[in-house]
């Protein structure tokens, strides 16, 4: 009985799908797309219109693989159709590239007919997804040491070394990233990237800054990739 779990419901060479099977394969996807899309969310920023094409994408998915099961010419028109789509969006984090994967693949699965597999792939995965996202993995625990900083001085301040002390004190290491001119030439605007030693005394640092630049405006922000997520 078991074994059966696992056997391919196709796996006779029928050229004909039963409605039953296709009505059962159809169902099992919906169901495993479901279950990946909450897996998703769990501890993840996300769109619902990302969530509703992730729950759907298995079925999908499924119904292409059922109609060009065993006949290679529709198999070959699918592909190239496929190979016509453009898709214009916003681009997307490795994490969201992963679960399209997920998705596609548990189609991919059921729509072959080995439903006891997309199930259990579904199941192993969803589970590995939530474990992940519940231990923070790949987070860097001292994310809260690296920040941005801008600090917007007179122009007749020489930036060069003028707050070099107060990084040679506040922080481990600093890196002056930008230089822009701003207020009509008048003033400039440096950006440093500034790993703290204690994020505790963020704002006495800024504090000293503010006495050197003459009490001008001073900004503080968790760094941000400048390159793709990937």
């Amino acid at each position: 009985m078991l074994n059966d779990l696992f056997k391919g419901i196709f796996d006779q060479n029928a050229m004909v799908i039963d409605l039953s099977d296709f009505l059962l394969c159809i169902s099992v996807s919906l169901v495993l797309g479901l279950l990946l899309a909450w897996s998703y969310m769990y501890k993840t920023r996300y769109t619902k219109s990302f969530v509703v094409t992730l729950a759907l994408l298995p079925a999908v998915v499924c119904i292409v693989i059922m109609m060009v099961n065993g006949n290679i010419g529709t198999g070959v028109a699918v592909s190239g159709a496929f190979s016509l789509v453009r898709f214009r969006s916003a681009p997307g984090t490795a994490k969201e590239i992963c679960a399209l994967f997920l998705a596609m693949s548990t189609g991919l699965i059921a729509g072959m007919g080995y439903l006891g597999f997309a199930v259990l792939f579904t199941l192993i995965l969803s589970a590995v997804f939530l474990l992940y996202n519940r231990l923070k993995f790949g987070i860097k625990r001292s994310a809260e040491l690296y920040k941005m900083l801008s600090i917007t001085i007179p122009e007749d301040l020489d930036y060069s070394d003028v707050f070099e002390d107060i990084f040679d004190t506040y922080t481990v290491e600093h890196e002056l990233e930008r230089v822009k001119t701003t207020n009509m030439g008048s003033m400039f605007r440096l950006t440093y990237q500034i790993t703290l030693r204690d994020p505790k005394k963020e704002k006495e640092m800024i504090d000293k800054i503010r006495c050197r630049n003459g009490n001008l405006e001073i900004t503080v922000s968790k760094q941000e990739n400048s390159v793709a997520e990937l």
